[in-house]
């Protein structure tokens, strides 16, 4: 687990005194001695597409830090306000050049891995509609791996993702 994001707001947003810690709503925050504000850390909130074809699966391999050169889902953060799904759809249009259309959910995983990452992930089941399959923004390459034969992933959170997807394969009738 990462360090709480409380340690990174030092002042008050509505008056700018500088904030300090107490018992606040049944936990220690930062709270304003002179106006009373109380900060709660949001968690952050990402989506990953589960995209099948063929008895494979799509990934996409990471072209920038943490995990550069590695390999997961499509994925990104979840804006304010956006509902998941059409982050869902964003991602896989910004990542992979896709119109996509989410069919299920797969799984809601928590966990933050690394400073700069999701809270919780939400997992879809995605079906592609439309476009050319091609590496954009934040990946450098888009292929299909078969189950078993899977290259090095990059987050622990894809792996318990796979992991789940095996036990599933696993027991169907």
């Amino acid at each position: 687990m990462c360090a709480k994001r409380d340690e990174q707001i030092n002042y008050c947003i509505r008056c700018g005194a500088k904030l300090q810690l107490g018992h606040h709503f049944g936990g220690i925050r930062p709270a304003c001695p002179s106006c009373g504000w109380v900060y709660f850390a949001d968690p952050k909130v990402a989506v990953a597409a589960l995209i099948e074809k063929d008895q494979k699966i799509l990934l996409v391999r990471r072209a920038n830090n943490p995990q550069r050169g590695l390999w997961t889902l499509p994925a990104g953060f979840v804006d304010a306000g956006e509902d998941p799904r059409v982050a869902l759809q964003r991602e896989c249009m910004e990542e992979i050049g896709m119109d996509a259309k989410v069919t299920q959910l797969f799984d809601v995983i928590f966990g933050q891995e690394h400073e700069h990452g999701a809270h919780i992930l939400i997992v879809y089941y995605v079906e592609l509609l439309s476009g050319d399959l091609k590496a954009a923004d934040d990946v450098d390459r888009v292929a299909f791996f078969s189950y078993d034969d899977l290259p090095p992933l990059a987050f622990h959170a894809t792996e318990k993702i796979f992991s789940k997807l095996h036990d599933q394969l696993s027991f169907s009738p």
